[in-house]
């Protein structure tokens, strides 16, 4: 397959052709890490697609006439750039390509993500300032894709990269197609306390449902602190979750209401520590303290993403 790599055969290394999450995706899945399979669409894809159609000089006409201080200007060329991908078909190869890898893959909801190659670099970390689309079938597949591509002009996008200096830098993106684990919980964990940076405490944070709802920042969470030298649990402070995210009956993404529920320690003692014990191993295999993403269906867990944690000050 000329622009697509399932995740056997991508490591941490390729981020110029995966973007920072298909390269960590890869390089876990590869450390027998467990990680939902999938693959994914290569930035030369959509290098490939804005070539072909021509489109790379709207673009760089339109980035350039943004000033980053006036919100309107960014709105106009987001809208213009967004449409235009959303309007110019994809390649007809490439089409083929994307669905023959989806039936490979065997899945029959998929999480897409854009994967920018810039990302979680030294120049900049763009984690957070792109698309994400779950439970994606195989109806609307590539047009989620391409939502992924134009993602990387919404206006957050396109100004992060005047704030960070990029507008000179060719930035592109990679789209991960992963099979979808429909989670009974899910959260996120920092191998470092992000706030205290004390390298010996551990911070997971949990909650039910998708864990789209925790990283977008709409419940409030378990939050557990785990000593690494040990193992041990310190301390634990259960979150009053009102709603959780899931797949409804129509196939979308719905909000549920908890009650009771929602206000229950969401992960035993017992799965605290063995999510602690993955996390842990993540660390020790990136060498690096680490922002993991992590879901749990069916009794077992599952790690959906992992990057470094650019924010320590030591």
């Amino acid at each position: 397959m000329t622009h697509l790599k399932f995740f056997k055969h991508i490591q941490k290394t390729d981020v110029a052709i995966a973007g920072g999450k298909g390269a960590s995706l890869g390089e876990m899945s590869n450390a027998g890490i467990p990680v939902p399979p999938g693959f994914v669409v290569l930035a030369d894809a959509f290098d490939r697609f804005i070539e072909e159609t021509h489109l790379k000089a709207e673009v760089e006409a339109r980035l350039s006439e943004v000033n980053p201080e006036d919100t309107n200007s960014i709105e106009k060329a987001s809208n213009v750039l967004r449409d235009v991908i959303h309007d110019t078909p994809m390649p007809e190869d490439l089409k083929q390509e994307i669905m023959a890898a989806f039936k490979e893959l065997g899945a029959e909801y998929v999480a897409v993500r854009s994967s920018a190659t810039a990302e979680d670099g030294e120049i900049a970390s763009w984690a957070g300032e792109l698309d994400t689309f779950l439970n994606t079938t195989e109806e609307n597949l590539l047009e989620k894709v391409k939502e992924c591509w134009s993602s990387l002009f919404t206006p957050r996008a396109i100004f992060y990269r005047h704030e960070k200096d990029l507008v000179d830098h060719h930035v592109s993106v990679a789209v991960v197609v992963q099979a979808m684990v429909q989670s009974e919980i899910s959260g996120v964990a920092f191998t470092v306390h992000p706030v205290t940076e004390d390298r010996n405490q551990m911070i997971i944070e949990a909650g039910l449902g998708l864990g789209e709802a925790i990283v977008s920042g709409q419940i409030t969470p378990d939050s557990y602190v785990v000593l690494k030298d040990d193992m041990t649990l310190f301390d634990i402070t259960v979150g009053h979750q009102k709603k959780k995210l899931e797949m409804g009956n129509e196939k979308l993404n719905v909000w549920t209401e908890l009650g009771e529920d929602g206000e229950k320690q969401k992960l035993t003692g017992r799965q605290i520590i063995m999510l602690a014990e993955l996390c842990k191993h993540i660390e020790a295999h990136y060498g690096a303290p680490c922002d993991i993403e992590w879901a749990f269906a069916d009794d077992k867990f599952y790690i959906t993403q992992s990057r470094p944690i650019t924010t320590l000050k030591v």
